[in-house]
Order: structure tokens, then sequence, then C-alpha cells
């Protein structure tokens, strides 16, 4: 039987400048099965401003923010919780009652996948991005005491800006950086996104992919990148970012309910929202 939407219907949703059906499924999906009166849905905009003074105005109790709307967001909110303000960088806003309270779930993944993935922090790493979610990567790789870490990336200013706040070197271009330098490669951009202009595209060179112990695609549709498959073909250490996705979003949904749903639950949420 479905479940009845109803004045008492508490609206959560999401803005990103391509929305996937991801967050929507997986976090209708535990809703569903804990009998919670909830709805999630996932929207666009082009106007931010008043996007976010929306969640305010019309009570909604959660937003998850995706690119390019995690820094940019930031002047309208209330607080920011230490994962954010940490990083500055923002993918979960709570509402309660009026008061925007932003945090960064993706932060709290990628230590979560440092840890069981067993990732010595001793491991030279160059991350390719510049944006609100590398800036929550490196983050997250910074307080896990990784010293030697490279940031390549073709905007100058953003790119020069996030290696200097965590005492990384910066590169216009991944193939400037020495081989022994890159055991551990993270993609922070959207190449190798479906249905992008570069979902056909490897994020890193194929002589960098070979070289590298640890391959690490933050990308989450599809599970298996470009990137991700040619590493997999060479018998490399993979991680996805369907693994921060399913994590960051479980977080989410502990936010906006104050419920954590079991590991058995969660991994059903995820091959459910995967599939879509």
């Amino acid at each position: 039987m479905a479940r009845i939407i109803n004045k008492d219907t508490v609206v959560c949703m999401s803005l990103s400048a391509r929305p996937g059906n991801f967050g929507t499924r997986f976090q209708n999906y535990l809703f569903e099965k804990l009998d919670l009166n909830y709805l999630y849905k996932a929207f666009t905009t082009k106007n931010l401003k008043d996007a976010i003074y929306g969640i305010r105005a019309l009570s909604i109790r959660g937003c998850a923010i995706s690119m390019p709307f995690k820094q940019a967001c930031i002047e309208f909110i209330d607080e920011l919780d230490p994962s954010a303000e940490s990083i500055h960088a923002v993918n979960t806003i709570v509402n309660s009652d009026g008061y925007l309270k932003a945090y960064n779930t993706d932060y709290i993944a990628v230590q979560n996948l440092i840890k069981q993935n067993n990732i010595d922090n001793s491991t030279p790493f160059v991350l390719k991005g510049s944006g609100g979610m590398a800036n929550a990567v490196i983050g997250a790789f910074y307080d896990a005491g990784f010293k030697n870490g490279v940031v390549a990336a073709r905007n100058q200013e953003r790119g020069a800006q996030l290696a200097e706040r965590y005492g990384y070197q910066w590169v216009s271009d991944e193939s400037e950086v020495a081989p022994s330098k890159a055991e551990l490669i993270i993609n922070v951009t959207p190449i190798g996104m479906a249905h992008g202009i570069e979902a056909d595209d490897l994020a890193f060179p194929e002589a960098m992919i070979k070289q590298a112990e640890i391959v690490f695609d933050v990308v989450a549709i599809p599970v298996m990148t470009p990137m991700l498959k040619y590493a997999t073909q060479l018998g490399k250490k993979i991680i996805s970012g369907a693994d921060v996705a399913a994590i960051q979003a479980v977080e989410q949904f502990v936010l906006y309910t104050g419920i954590r749903p079991s590991e058995d639950l969660v991994q059903e949420a995820a091959e459910f929202a995967r599939a879509g």
C-alpha cells in the first residue's frame, strides 16, 4: 500500500545543478521502511538565495546540497557545524523552527572510508578538483594526518588556495606530478559522471592509474566509472563515489529524522537507490 501524503508530512529536499535519483530513492526507501511520514524530492535552481530562504519559509526539514552550491549557499545559513566550517563547504542543511544549520556529511563519509580501507596516512596522494566536494575530501584526509598531498586544479585561484590552506602542493595539471607522489589518486571532478560531456573519459591519465596503488573516484553515478573500471582491470584497490554517497546519505537521514537505521537496512536502501 502506498504511503499517503498529508498536511503533516515532513518534507526534505535536495538542490543540485544536475539532480539525480540516488538521494531521492535512498531517503524515501528508508522513510517507507521505517513508516515515517516524510517525503524527499530533488530540485535544481537558478536562484539559490530564494531557494535557501524557501527552506525556512516553507518549513522544509532538511536539504542536501550538491554541486555547484556547496560554498555559495553559506552566506544564507544561520550556523555552520564544525564539519562544514572547517572546510568551508556545505552538503546538508537542517531547519529547526526556522533556524538553518549546515553540516558536511561528505567529510564524515570520507573520514569513515579512510578508516574502513586502512589507508596509511603516510601515503602520498594527488587530488584532482577544487570545488566544494574537493574541500570536504581534502579536509578529511588532512585531519586524518595525511601530510604529503598535491592538489591538481586548472582553476589556479581556487586550487592554490585549497592547497595552501592545508599545506599541500598545487599544480595546474596532474601530469606534472612525479609518479612517486601519486600512490593514491582521487578524482573530485565530474569527469566520468553519467550523462556528462566527459562521461566516457578517464579522470587521470592511464600512466598514473597504472602507477597508483589506490584509486578513489568520488563520482557516484555510475558506480563503476571509466577510471574505476580501468583500475579494477589492473588489480588496483578502488574506492567508489557510491561508497561515499551511501555513508553521507545515511548521516543526512539521521540529521533529518533523529533515527539511525540498521546497517542491513542502509545496505538495502543503497542497493535500491543505485538501481534507479
